[in-house]
């Protein structure tokens, strides 16, 4: 009988900053059954990439684990699978860091389970051909990618059995298609369907390879899949259906078929992810109306002929166009990546205060953030903040690097987040304060340096696709899901909580700090909260002309903008200024031009991001110490002097002190948002809006000063980190945020 070789592949994953909890539960429930039951298949080799975070957390909490693995691999029957140390999207990060990142991470691999390190797996499958040269520079072989990116590039389903050679600059790296279809057989079909697939294959293309490589969370972690593939005995089947069938069906390694092949040819794949990613690329409008034209067009025989042809859905980059927040993360990302490499060059800076820079640098690369589709990343609050506290860490120690130590202060004046215009960054050995004049003037980064936070790692309420069927899934009111065996995410209509539809709101202006507003008079809370309030200013989104003042001790950015606020022409000073030493910023704002004898709405609005918003140590207070409730308690106040933040388990402080007396509102800013679970809302911030009904003077002119001051909620020395954050972190029970999904 005509035989098939089969290599099965499993990406086990966990993000930079994920709970503790999350990685428990993902290796009760998958990674140690899944490992437990193929040791009793010896005869069965299979492929594993663990990714660096994951591979950190198993050596540090379940040696035994990473001692059987180890066993394993010496025995020759599991082959281990490189890549990015901390698992980037290779495109989306410097030349020097991807080379950096998968030796790094080759290297260690190296060292832990003794097995060298030939093949890379791609994080998300996202491809541009010049990844060929750094995978080759990095020392590897071998990749493998989904069959949908060599259909993209005209190769034919037929011809997908085997792999491929790509190149560019010279430098030769093999591919492997990864095939849809046997993704979408395991483990959601009986295995006598992957048996009935196989075996045509076999009588179809004698000698066939084929490759069946997907997230190990399918194996248990996902939602009722540890029931179906252990209690129920799926992998048991699987795995006795490969043995009872060896005479024609060969398990293998990606290793294995390239000592003994050849390649079927030569290939240069386009800019490429995986089909599902592809498709969460695009604009929210766009997304919708690509899903419903595939809908419309399933079973037309016409379509399905050009579908192989048709290039639809978009392309990974545009993640940093589609979301604000991923954008500002990455351009944070590039700029520690060039510094760093400045310094590295210059060849004066303290080494090892660069290797901690560099190893910090590669952590806040990891990618699960930066991108949003079904899986959480982007809109968990955990995971981005995850990825400020090791940027931040990054630049503490670059500074430490360059023997920047004590108290300092600077401004300077680039295109920080890479837009063509001008930002301003203000920074001490305290603080680092980011400012886009150009857009509102308002400050779109603020690094507490001692807590390690970003209190401005927000996220704007936003339009997404699948936001049409949670308006549905509401309305529909409840129903009871039935179906055997789990489903596939990409299915899943599941609303995890009551009023999911309530949070269908979309901010008109970002989530971020010192955004200026006009509002109607009578305005009431409930109308912010719902983003029903039409403004009576163009301030909010508007240019303003800045300059820069430096002095000994204190550096300003001021700022002036003339627009208009309730059919009058009025101008607004705004100065932010920073000194040595000081954990804070003085903002002073000056309203000039004010109508007489009518008074104006002026509301300074700042989004303060933390952890989770209904937990007993994280809470608002007035300054005299009187607690005003939860994080996520909404406000109205008719009279207030400031207002204090802290969020204990950040060990964050923040203290707001207004010169001029106002009425004060604050309300949770939660997002509606997707994930493995199925659909949940999310607490990203706490709005704090001040605002005054200002008469003006004789001078046609008003004043008031903002003191913003941040720093540790308890002064006391912390922990040593270790390579999973601070010690006193793994101390405390997970904060809640919605479930706390695994993310891939």
């Amino acid at each position: 009988m005509s035989r098939v070789r089969l290599i099965l592949a499993l990406h086990d994953h966990q993000p930079v900053g994920n709970f503790d909890s999350v990685f428990q539960d993902a290796y009760r429930d998958s990674y140690l059954p899944f490992l437990e039951l193929m040791e009793q298949y010896p005869e069965l080799p299979f492929s594993l990439h663990t990714s660096g975070p994951l591979m950190e957390w198993l050596v540090a909490n379940r040696p035994e684990y990473v001692e059987r693995l180890r066993a394993m691999v010496s025995a020759g029957r599991v082959e281990i699978l490189g890549g990015g140390f901390y698992e980037p999207i290779l495109t989306m990060i410097p030349h020097r860091d991807r080379v950096g990142q998968i030796q790094t991470y080759s290297e260690y691999l190296g060292r832990v389970l003794g097995q060298p390190i030939r093949g890379a797996w791609v994080a998300e499958r996202v491809w541009e051909q010049h990844l060929a040269s750094a995978l080759v520079e990095a020392g590897i072989e071998f990749t493998v990618l989904d069959d949908f990116h060599f259909q993209r590039a005209g190769a034919a389903s037929d011809d997908l059995f085997g792999y491929y050679l790509t190149e560019d600059e010279g430098n030769l790296l093999k591919v492997f298609p990864n095939s849809e279809r046997m993704r979408y057989l395991v483990p959601w079909q009986e295995p006598h369907d992957a048996y009935e697939y196989l075996r045509q294959l076999a009588q179809a293309r004698p000698g066939a390879v084929v490759v069946c490589a997907d997230d190990g969370e399918k194996f248990g972690g996902w939602p009722e899949t540890h029931e179906h593939i252990f209690a129920k005995g799926w992998l048991r089947r699987f795995c006795d259906m490969l043995m009872a069938n060896r005479d024609w069906l060969e398990p293998t390694s990606f290793a294995a078929v390239v000592d003994s092949t050849v390649p079927l040819g030569k290939v240069y794949l386009p800019d490429c992810s995986y089909r599902e990613m592809t498709e969460w690329v695009l604009p929210a409008g766009q997304l919708s109306a690509y899903e419903e034209a595939v809908k419309r067009s399933e079973g037309e025989a016409a379509v399905n002929h050009v579908r192989p042809f048709l290039r639809a859905g978009g392309f990974w980059r545009n993640f940093k166009n589609k979301y604000a927040e991923t954008d500002e993360m990455y351009a944070r990302m590039l700029e520690i990546s060039r510094r760093l490499d400045r310094l590295e060059e210059g060849g004066e800076a303290d080494a090892e205060a660069l290797d901690d820079a560099r190893r910090e640098l590669y952590r806040g690369q990891c990618n699960c953030p930066y991108w949003h589709g079904a899986f959480g990343g982007l809109y968990l609050p955990h995971l981005r903040n995850a990825i400020y506290k090791h940027l931040i860490a990054s630049h503490d120690d670059l500074d430490r690097a360059e023997g920047k130590l004590g108290p300092r202060v600077s401004l300077e004046v680039a295109d920080f987040n890479l837009d063509a215009r001008l930002e301003a960054k203000l920074e001490n050995d305290r603080l680092v304060a980011f400012v886009r004049p150009a857009s509102g003037g308002h400050v779109y980064e603020l690094d507490v340096r001692r807590a390690g936070v970003n209190v401005l790692a927000t996220l704007d309420r936003r339009p997404e696709s699948y936001h049409g069927a949670i308006a549905s899934a509401a309305l529909a009111g409840p129903s009871v899901e039935v179906q055997e065996g789990p489903s596939n995410l990409h299915d899943r209509v599941i609303l995890k909580q009551e009023g999911m539809d309530k949070l269908l709101v979309y901010d008109r202006s970002p989530r971020k700090a010192l955004v200026d507003h006009f509002f109607p008079m009578d305005v009431s809370l409930e109308d912010l909260r719902a983003c029903r309030v039409i403004e009576r200013g163009d301030f909010a989104s508007g240019t303003y002309l800045s300059k820069a003042h430096r002095e000994d001790g204190r550096v300003a950015l001021m700022m002036e903008r003339q627009g208009q606020a309730d059919g009058h022409l009025i101008r607004i000073h705004k100065t932010i200024a920073m000194e040595t030493g000081r954990p804070g910023l003085e903002v002073v704002y000056i309203l000039e031009d004010l109508p007489v004898g009518r008074p104006v709405h002026f509301g300074v609005e700042l989004n303060l991001a933390s952890m989770a918003g209904h937990a007993e140590d994280r809470f608002l207070s007035d300054p005299h110490g009187h607690r005003l409730g939860l994080l996520d308690a909404p406000l109205d106040l008719p009279h207030s002097e400031g207002l204090d933040l802290t969020d204990e388990w950040l060990n964050l402080g923040v203290s707001l002190r207004w010169s001029v007396p106002c009425s004060l509102w604050t309300f949770p800013v939660e997002t509606a948002s997707q994930s493995e679970g199925g659909f949940e809302g999310i607490y990203q911030s706490t709005a704090v809006i001040p605002h005054w009904r200002i008469t003006a003077d004789e001078h046609r002119r008003w004043t008031v000063r903002i003191s913003w001051a941040l720093d540790l909620a308890r002064p006391e020395p912390q922990a040593e980190s270790g390579p999973d954050g601070p010690a006193r972190q793994s101390q405390r029970p997970a904060p809640r945020v919605a479930d706390a999904p695994t993310v891939r």
